[in-house]
């Protein structure tokens, strides 16, 4: 199963226009609960992102000093040539977002996938029909424009909804495309 688990601004934007996270890393999260990022991270054995994701990720280490957090191989899609994280199962990917699902569910032996971000990569698996649910932690913070959630016209599901600390977290089942658009 490959989930979309992201957080958002109550607008819809997962970064500012500057690509900046610091809104959501000062925000409290919760511990627990069904939908606990952590419990679910336990359960992932691939992810994937897109290569703003990916070099955010490798500017907040270099800026923290932390070491690459996770444990699972990932996939980077890019038309660029970025370097990988030292000690750190980094996949560069171009293309069709396919052949990757395939390779992830391989190297998952069992377990789930992971869609990190950014939106515009969750909306190509989704429009590819490989993109099985949306889990998103809301915080209560509006930034106005930025990099927007999942800029898709897609029907959903609502599944599952609970408070976090500062967040309200729902799990979405992926339909597909929006009924309006359907042929």
């Amino acid at each position: 199963m490959l989930t979309y688990h992201t957080a958002t601004t109550l607008d819809g934007f997962l970064a500012d226009p500057d690509d900046s996270l610091d809104w959501l890393l000062r925000q409290k999260g919760g511990q627990g609960g069904s939908l606990d990022f952590d419990a679910f991270l336990s359960g992932v054995g691939a992810a994937v992102m897109g290569s703003t994701t990916y070099e955010w990720v490798v500017d907040h280490l270099r800026r923290t000093g932390e070491a690459w957090p996770y444990a699972m191989p990932c996939w980077v899609m890019t038309g660029r040539q970025l370097a990988p994280v030292e000690g750190a199962d980094i996949r560069f990917a171009t293309g069709d977002v396919r052949p990757v699902h395939e390779a992830m569910t391989a190297a998952a032996a069992g377990k789930d996938l992971w869609m990190v971000g950014g939106g515009d990569l969750a909306g190509q698996f989704a429009e590819a029909g490989l993109l099985d649910e949306v889990v998103v932690s809301v915080a209560p913070v509006t930034l106005g424009a930025g990099r927007p959630l999942l800029p898709r016209r897609l029907d959903l599901e609502l599944v599952e909804t609970e408070g976090s600390g500062a967040f309200v977290c729902a799990r979405y089942r992926v339909l597909g495309p929006l009924l309006e658009d359907r042929t």
